[in-house]
């Protein structure tokens, strides 16, 4: 009978002796109450399950809350400049004579990876430490990073005979670990990501009594980054604009309230990576939002999923543009310092240039801009990656497939013909498993050395014209126009063409579902070009594969593309 439900209690109440009546209702009134009682139970396992245990808890920094952001102000400013002088350097501003030249406008770099440790990032590091209480020093502090933050906390604590204490992921670089620890701070590597280690930090932080100081949000730390903006405006008169990185946004709200305090009319221009555009998502939004990471390499030191709630307060109404920069451009600007300006920057503090050379922000030519270079700690592995990614972004690395003959001489052939157009083998790989031509073909993979772009147009059109249709090109977005004769922008052609020819499927890059015919960039090469009308005038034009930036559908026997080289002749 216990296990019995009140339904079936109920229906034999009713059917047993008056006198037995009772003791049923008593039954019922026992099983209900077990019933409420276990729904209890299980209402509270919920609630414990739903509620995460104190490890799993966010810990919110009292310096960098979002619900209470704090906006830094111009005397805050002035107050980290007097504070950190003889402790920090004075980073040279200095003018670009190749890159103004080239970019058509007159260039400086603030210098910023001449500091100590590499970066910027020393200003606020600093300026935090000095400002803590007595006690707070002798406790010591806490942060958590894996770069250029990190070092600079250590510097300068061993210099103010500070304790620091870094918790980094356990993937951060060896290289950094060893640096930090060199400085005699106290290094924990703990978790596979920044976050888990910032958790772990300001647990630490909690549980030892140390003051925890956030790297790119903490109000001392934007206070020290503004002394940047402070030392342009010493160095370069009559400023037009200023570029600078955006990645938790610190160093663009510390410059942006100091330069827009002292010269309003100063245009302050924030650049982030397209592969992680927190700030421009933040902007939009009206308040920190997280923002997924696309990935990256060069600009991997700007992948901040979300700015600085202080940050985004300080800079949001400051920040006259936002521009994003892919990685190419990013790659590409790394080659460009390191061949003209004989400077070894991070991805971070390349950016600026980059957004130049991507033509983000052609309406700056003719101006004084300066770009603030706000790093050099690059691994010496990702370097090297950088700089085969610019030369391929500036077309002197091209790589192609071709189908050779495999008896004696078919190679030497191709090395032969790649010898007289100048060029220069930096890898081959033979493949003969996957070909589809006769047996007695191999694919060749090669990538070769080329001088610049015009070489690289050269040597396509001779190895097209030597193995016709068994070549395929592999192309790089193109970031950056040649610089003679040239002319900046993007122009809008409109070509007659002759396309009554079948295009191989494997040369087809966009179709018209009407008449079935195909386009290809070569198509608008050398001879195969019909007419050129610019403005409606009609004029000759060759144009090679590398000046070709896009094309738009065909329409009518006419087809509208998009190039990045125009003569000069044509400004007539």
């Amino acid at each position: 009978m216990e296990t019995e439900s009140v339904g079936t209690l109920q229906r034999r109440r009713s059917t047993c002796d008056p006198t037995d009546s009772l003791a049923y209702d008593e039954k019922v009134r026992n099983i209900q109450a077990l019933s409420l009682e276990t729904d209890e139970i299980l209402r509270q396992e919920a609630i414990r399950d739903a509620t995460p245990s104190p490890e799993e808890v966010e810990l919110i920094d009292p310096m960098c809350d979002p619900s209470n952001p704090r906006k830094i102000q111009f005397a805050d400013i002035s107050a980290a400049a007097y504070n950190i002088r003889g402790g920090v350097a004075v980073t040279p501003c200095t003018k670009s004579g190749q890159l103004s030249k080239l970019l058509g406008m007159e260039l400086y770099f603030k210098k910023e990876f001449l500091q100590a440790t590499g970066s910027f990032k020393e200003r606020g590091a600093r300026y935090a430490l000095l400002k803590l209480t007595e006690e707070e020093k002798r406790r010591g502090v806490i942060a958590a990073s894996a770069g250029n933050h990190a070092l600079a906390l250590c510097y300068h604590g061993q210099s103010l005979q500070i304790p620091v204490t870094v918790v980094m992921p356990v993937i951060a670089p060896l290289m950094k670990i060893s640096l930090c620890r060199s400085y005699g701070a106290t290094i924990i590597l703990h978790g596979d990501n920044l976050f888990a280690a910032k958790q772990q930090a300001m647990k630490l932080a909690v549980e030892n009594k140390m003051r925890y100081i956030n790297g790119y949000d903490h109000p001392d730390i934007l206070a020290g980054q503004g002394t940047v903006g402070l030392e342009i405006l010493d160095q370069v008169e009559n400023v037009d604009a200023i570029i600078v990185p955006i990645g938790g946004g610190g160093l663009i709200a510390g410059i942006a309230t100091a330069v827009k305090t002292l010269k309003p009319d100063v245009s302050v221009i924030g650049v982030e990576a397209e592969t992680c555009p927190s700030f421009r998502s933040a902007v939009e939004a009206g308040h920190a939002v997280g923002t997924t990471w696309g990935g990256g390499g060069e600009d991997s030191c700007l992948a901040v999923p979300v700015v600085g709630s202080n940050a985004l307060v300080t800079a949001n109404e400051l920040v006259d543009e936002l521009v994003s920069v892919s990685e190419e451009s990013v790659a590409l600007a790394i080659l460009r310092l390191i061949e003209m300006e004989k400077a070894i920057v991070e991805g971070a503090g390349a950016v600026g240039l980059a957004a130049l050379l991507q033509r983000k922000l052609s309406n700056l030519k003719g101006k004084r801009v300066v770009v603030v270079l706000s790093g050099g700690n690059i691994d010496t592995t990702v370097l090297g990656r950088a700089i085969e990614r610019g030369l391929a972004a500036d077309s002197r690395l091209v790589q192609f497939d071709v189908v050779v003959s495999d008896r004696p001489g078919g190679i030497a052939e191709l090395a032969a013909l790649l010898t007289h157009q100048g060029a220069s083998i930096k890898d081959i790989f033979h493949e003969r498993a996957w070909v589809t031509t006769d047996v007695f073909s191999v694919k060749v993979k090669v990538v070769a050395e080329t001088r610049d772009r015009e070489h690289a147009s050269t040597l396509e059109n001779a190895l097209r014209a030597h193995y016709k249709d068994n070549i395929t090109f592999h192309r790089r977005a193109q970031v950056e126009a040649a610089s003679e004769p040239s002319i900046q922008g993007e122009f809008h052609l409109q070509v007659k063409l002759a396309l009554n020819r079948h295009v191989p499927e494997e040369r087809r890059s966009s179709n018209d579902a009407e008449s079935g015919m195909y386009c290809d960039p070569r198509d608008f090469c050398e001879k195969n070009i019909n007419e050129y009308l610019f403005n409606n005038t009609p004029i000759n034009l060759k144009l090679s594969i590398f000046d070709i930036q896009s094309i738009s559908k065909k329409n009518s026997g006419k087809m509208t593309i998009f190039i990045v080289n125009l003569p000069n002749a044509l400004l007539i």
